[in-house]
């Protein structure tokens, strides 16, 4: 569970990256991060769409976490608060329909695929803006 724990926890920020404003996509690179491998997963239209609205969510629990894990004033503290956050981020990619798996997996997908990832950017937006996504009204 925990190495679990620490992707979705990377796969989190990288949904918060996806919720900023496009402006902010060619600052997003960061250099330091594992070395990229092929893409595993070509995920379907409606697995995007999913993963949108569940990367969405997963960066507002993302948010609501990071100020209390930031003022924990202990590591035991900090631990629980962790915790805490990557429970309810299970829930809420469990919610959207899809896996903890199939979420890290289009996560990681969406990192090395710029067309991937821009796709992405453009449902996000979308969904923010109150439009329906495209075939994926279904739960």
């Amino acid at each position: 569970m925990q190495r679990t724990s620490q992707a979705l926890l990377s796969a989190a920020i990288l949904a918060a990256g996806l919720t900023v404003a496009p402006a902010m996509a060619q600052s997003s690179a960061t250099p330091s991060q594992q070395p990229q491998q092929p893409a595993a997963v070509q995920p379907s239209e409606a697995q995007l769409q999913k993963f949108a609205s569940a990367s969405q969510k997963v960066a507002m629990v993302a948010d609501e976490y990071r100020p209390k894990v930031q003022a924990a004033t202990d590591d035991g503290s900090r631990q629980q608060l962790l915790k805490e956050a990557d429970q309810k981020m299970v829930r809420t990619v469990n919610a959207d329909g899809m896996t903890v798996d199939e979420f890290n997996g289009i996560s990681q997908a969406i990192q090395q695929d710029p067309n991937l990832q821009q796709k992405v950017m453009s449902m996000v937006q979308q969904q923010q803006q109150g439009g329906a996504p495209a075939g994926g009204g279904m739960r």
